[in-house]
Parts: structure tokens; C-alpha cells; sequence
């Protein structure tokens, strides 16, 4: 039997989609138990039991459909002749939710963005932020910077770059260079996780006072029972604080 024309045109429409999902092995970052992930305190909800995976989406395969197959192109093109190629450069390619994510060899990471921000193909001039992660459980690459791109020229096309390092090693080249707007970004990133952006003048501490010990938005960071001075103030712990109950 014949598919009707109602079906040969589903499956045409089908065919012509983009690949947006890419490989369908997702990446293990981690476990979280319970309903929410607390371990501390009661639990009263029933749902103390549960144990489930935390899953990141795994590599993209071609096409990856949208613009994002044209800014692969580009970059491979752009970083012809440089100091490594796209295959060298670039770990993997992430597409998920509509958005493309670059993971960057993090020695490869100022040559991957100057390509990204003066390829007229490419432009994206916007560099909005350096966003820090930590992942204890990570072996080798437990600290991750983020930045997100945008290019104006092109319609607000965004990219995002993803770099790791490991905790016994936290470099990061610095790109205030390529993009001067992320200069207290990667400040307020090295105060908060402890990363250091590498060859750039004043990488001090932007939130916590300069005798500061430690980075108070890692996992392994102790909450709670510690006082906070602000230039002569104090801000109790939480556990000192009056209560207004």
C-alpha cells in the first residue's frame, strides 16, 4: 500500500529537520540523592531513597543544524595556519536546547576567540561574562569557566565556550585582551572559584576582602559559621544571627 500524500509530506518535513540532538550517550556529572540533593537534616518528604544520576548532554554529531554548522565552518577555516587546528582546539561540540557550546583546550582558548570576535563571518563582539563552575567529583578538570557570545552583526547569533582545568593546576588564560568587558568577570571568577586568569595585571580579589582565605562559591566550601568583614563591619554567621521569628 502507498503512503498517502499526508505521510510522504511528514516524512519529507522530517528528513529536512537539523540534528540538534547529536549523540544520544549523555555525560555522568555527578549523583544526586533525594527529592532536591540535600543530604542534611530530616527527611520528611518520603523521597530520601532516591538516587538518580546528574546527566549532561553528550557530544553533537554533523549536522548540527541552524547557524551552528556555519560557525564549526568558519572556525575551522579561521584557525587554519594558527597554532592548532579545529580538532586540536576544540575537545567537543555541544548542541542542546537550541544552543552550541564549545568545549575549548583551555592553551587554545585566545586563539579561538579572536577568530570568533574578528571573523567577519563570525563577529561576535560581545563577549557578556566568565561564569565559573566547580565539580569536585571531576578528576582532572574539576573547575570550569564559562563564556557566552553574542554577535550583533549577525542578528544576535550567540555562542557559548566552556574551558576546564584542573584543581592542582586552576590556569586559565585570560581574553581581556580579545574582550575587555570580562575584567571584573574574571575577578569576580578567580574571588568566588579560584581560578586564575593567567597574563593580566591585576587579578585581585573584587567581592571578599584581600586576606579572604579561600573561594566561597566552590562545592568544597564550608557554610555557615563564619563571620564576614566588610572594610570594619562585621556580618554575623547565619548561625549567630538574631532571629525574627
Amino acid at each position: 500500500m502507498s503512503d498517502t500524500p499526508s505521510s510522504q509530506n511528514e516524512q519529507q518535513q522530517a528528513e529536512n529537520l537539523p540534528a540538534l540532538t547529536g549523540d544520544t550517550d549523555p555525560v555522568v556529572m555527578g549523583e544526586r540523592q533525594g527529592m532536591f540533593g540535600a543530604r542534611n537534616g530530616g527527611d520528611t518528604s518520603g523521597f530520601g531513597g532516591i538516587v538518580k544520576p546528574i546527566l549532561f548532554p553528550g557530544a553533537a554529531q554533523r549536522p548540527y543544524g541552524g547557524y551552528f554548522d556555519e560557525i564549526a565552518d568558519v572556525l575551522e577555516r579561521g584557525l587554519v595556519g594558527g597554532s592548532a587546528s579545529f580538532g586540536e582546539a576544540i575537545e567537543r561540540v555541544v548542541v542542546d536546547r537550541d544552543e552550541m557550546t564549545l568545549h575549548v583546550r583551555r592553551e587554545h582558548l585566545r586563539a579561538v576567540a579572536q577568530v570568533l570576535r574578528d571573523d567577519p563571518a563570525l563577529r561576535f563582539e560581545m563577549c557578556m561574562g566568565v561564569s565559573g563552575v566547580h565539580y569536585p567529583s571531576q578528576a582532572g578538570s574539576e573547575l570550569h569557566a564559562v563564556y557566552n557570545l553574542i554577535s550583533l552583526t549577525h542578528g544576535t547569533r550567540r555562542v557559548r565556550l566552556e574551558v576546564t582545568c584542573p584543581d592542582s593546576d586552576p590556569q586559565i588564560p585570560s581574553i581581556v585582551g580579545i574582550y575587555p568587558s570580562v575584567d571584573w568577570h574574571e575577578r569576580e571568577t578567580w574571588d568566588m572559584f579560584g581560578i586564575v586568569f593567567t597574563d593580566r595585571p591585576d587579578l585581585t580579589r573584587i567581592l571578599m576582602p584581600d586576606d579572604w582565605p579561600g573561594h566561597p562559591q566552590r562545592k568544597d566550601y564550608p557554610l555557615g559559621g563564619i563571620p564576614v568583614e566588610y572594610k570594619g563591619a562585621t556580618v554575623p554567621a547565619p548561625d549567630q544571627r538574631r532571629s525574627y521569628n
